[in-house]
């Protein structure tokens, strides 16, 4: 199989449920065109599959035909531009894939911005909040009115009434360009979390600008936790395709609470994707990366030993969860 198909199946497989590959040059998943059967949720009918030079898609449920080119076009028009660039610059034309020569624009200089606060370390408050949970002060800032100091990034609150300090977790992409940051609350009665990008099409992602793309890399439920994880990213909203930002082998690390219901939906969906997640081991009784290493554990370790996908994390899975 052609290897720009094949690195492009594997950047949208996160997109496809059920995915797996059946054997060299195909692959199989339940079809995003049709959605699949409906009454059989692990059925999956669709297949890339090689014909001579070409890759094309096929569904056995709808009967949806297509070439490799067209159907990531269909499903994933972003991907799909990056992969036209990649194969015009390889000289890839024919029957089945058609290109237009990538269209050159000349765009702006963006002057990025930059956090003119203090640093958490700087602040007492914020000092001692942080150092208590044994996470590093220097990698944070305080924002003292968070509200007014939000506007002057992006205008975001109409009113800047009963303002509060809060710790500013700033979000870099990988060229360290300030592209969001989360408001953490220092006070019980406040929203823990407030995520601000300044610019909507970024993913709600910390860590991009500290990680090495091409091993491993671990992806947490919040930016506190990262800092413990050695080559991690965290999100910072809903669980978004890491993939598109160049992460190839990601490892999924949820929080240890197997009663939560949100939790163990996303665990299991995780695991239909087929990608690889941690099963926390039985007798952890601790629910967040933060809290092990408060209770002494070496989590580096343990991350390494529970790693899990498709047939063995389901089964660590069943036993692990308790809804």
């Amino acid at each position: 199989m052609d290897l720009v198909d094949s690195k492009f199946i594997g950047l949208v497989s996160s997109r496809l449920q059920k995915f797996k590959r059946v054997k060299a040059d195909l692959y199989n998943f339940r079809c995003p065109i049709c959605g699949d059967s409906q009454k059989h949720k692990n059925k999956a009918r669709g297949y890339f599959y090689q014909v001579k030079v070409n890759t094309n898609y096929k569904c056995h449920n709808c009967g949806a035909s297509l070439s490799f080119n067209n159907f990531l076009k269909q499903i994933d028009p972003t991907l799909h531009k990056q992969y036209t660039m990649e194969k015009f610059k390889n000289g890839h034309t024919g029957k089945n894939f058609v290109v237009e020569e990538p269209k050159l624009e000349f765009k702006k200089p963006v002057f990025t911005k930059k956090i003119d606060l203090p640093k958490a370390s700087e602040v007492s408050v914020a000092k001692e909040y942080l150092e208590k949970r044994k996470i590093d002060p220097t990698k944070f800032y305080f924002a003292k009115k968070f509200k007014q100091w939000t506007n002057t990034q992006k205008q975001t609150f109409d009113t800047i009434g009963r303002d509060e300090s809060r710790i500013i977790i700033p979000m870099y992409d990988t060229e360290r360009n300030l592209i969001g940051f989360q408001g953490r609350s220092l006070g019980p009665n406040s929203v823990k979390y407030i995520t601000v990008m300044l610019n909507d099409d970024t993913p709600k992602i910390y860590g991009l600008d500290q990680i090495r793309k091409g091993d491993t890399v671990f992806v947490t439920e919040g930016p506190f936790d990262s800092t413990f994880v050695s080559n991690s990213i965290a999100m910072c909203g809903a669980d978004a395709d890491v993939r598109k930002w160049g992460i190839l082998d990601p490892v999924w690390v949820y929080d240890n609470e197997p009663r939560n219901h949100e939790i163990v939906k996303r665990i299991s969906d995780t695991i239909d994707r087929g990608e690889k997640v941690i099963i926390w081991p039985s007798g952890m009784e601790e629910k967040d990366i933060n809290d092990m290493i408060l209770s002494g554990h070496d989590i580096m370790s343990i991350l390494k030993n529970n790693i899990y996908s498709n047939l063995e994390a389901k089964v660590k899975f069943n036993n692990w969860k308790r809804v």
